[in-house]
């Protein structure tokens, strides 16, 4: 029998079930593990505002079906339909082990984990665009799928990861979106995604909390490179004041800053919260232009 309020049951879109709360709980929730509690809301303004104001303990994990006001770096609205993705936050705390200067690294490991995780599980190549996209490919074109916010509260971190599962090409919110259905994956099955990436994520962190956030320690530092679609590329820094830096990106430092090649010869870097956009530029005259990656 159908409820009278059938376009607001959870079971509205049968391609798009409700995550399994109590399943998650087992497979995830360990002793001596990292996760420390799992809760599923059916919908919220934003995973990271909820669960700062719960000053929960470390581990703790909040998944919405869907965010009325999810947000991306610089307060950017991320929206998406009902059960179409994985929306969600984590409250981690690497203090004292790891120096404050190093926890801006924790949206780059949030990054190579989930890229990581997708790779293994959906079978979907991802890309980091520096600081904080996932990038899939789309019909030879570089798609933004995802997004992470790291925010502070308190003497904990809180990482919010956005993740476009199902999303059909008419849902997508501009043209640069994309979704894992989308770009093939073999797996859309949420329950599965949001395990691996959770484990990926444990497994990164704590890697890198056990070497006191070294990212060359951990080889975090390497693998970010590895899978950086901005590296090698010409792109334009638009700072704050309107004042802008282009050149190409040649690496990316001990303290998770993007070091650009500038047209003058020099090297600067410029750090997440320094720039107000990243934008692909074009080649100086004489040369040929590299393909950008998309998605901002």
């Amino acid at each position: 029998m159908t409820p009278p309020d059938s376009s607001a049951s959870r079971w509205s879109d049968l391609d798009r079930p409700p995550l399994d709360a109590p399943a998650l709980r087992r497979a995830l929730l360990r002793p001596g593990g990292l996760w420390t509690s799992l809760e599923v809301v059916a919908n919220t303004g934003s995973t990271n505002t909820d669960l700062a104001a719960a000053r929960g303990e470390e581990g703790a994990v909040l998944i919405a079906e869907e965010q009325s006001a999810g947000r991306g770096r610089l307060d950017r609205s991320w929206t998406a339909p009902a059960r179409s993705g994985l929306f969600f936050s984590v409250r981690l705390t690497p203090g004292p082990a790891v120096p404050a200067e190093r926890w801006g690294w924790l949206p780059l490991l949030a990054g190579v984990a989930t890229a990581t995780a997708l790779s293994r599980t959906a079978g979907v190549d991802t890309a980091l665009k520096w600081p904080n996209d996932l990038l899939v490919h789309i019909g030879g074109e570089e798609r933004k799928a995802g997004g992470i916010l790291a925010e502070l509260s308190g003497d904990s971190a809180i990482v919010g990861i956005g993740l476009n599962v199902s999303l059909r090409a008419g849902e997508l919110p501009v043209p640069t979106a994309g979704s894992l259905a989308l770009a093939g994956a073999r797996t859309l099955d949420r329950d599965i995604l949001l395990r691996s990436v959770l484990r990926s994520l444990a497994e990164w962190y704590q890697q890198w909390r056990a070497v006191g956030g070294d990212p060359a320690a951990c080889r975090l530092q390497e693998a970010y490179a590895a899978g950086c679609a901005t590296l090698g590329r010409r792109v334009r820094a638009e700072l704050p004041g309107g004042d802008e830096l282009t050149g190409e990106a040649v690496a990316l430092d001990g303290d998770g800053r993007l070091v650009l090649a500038t047209d003058e010869g020099a090297r600067r870097p410029v750090g997440a919260g320094d720039i107000v956009h990243l934008r692909p530029a074009a080649e100086p005259p004489g040369q040929s232009a590299s393909p950008e990656p998309s998605g901002e």
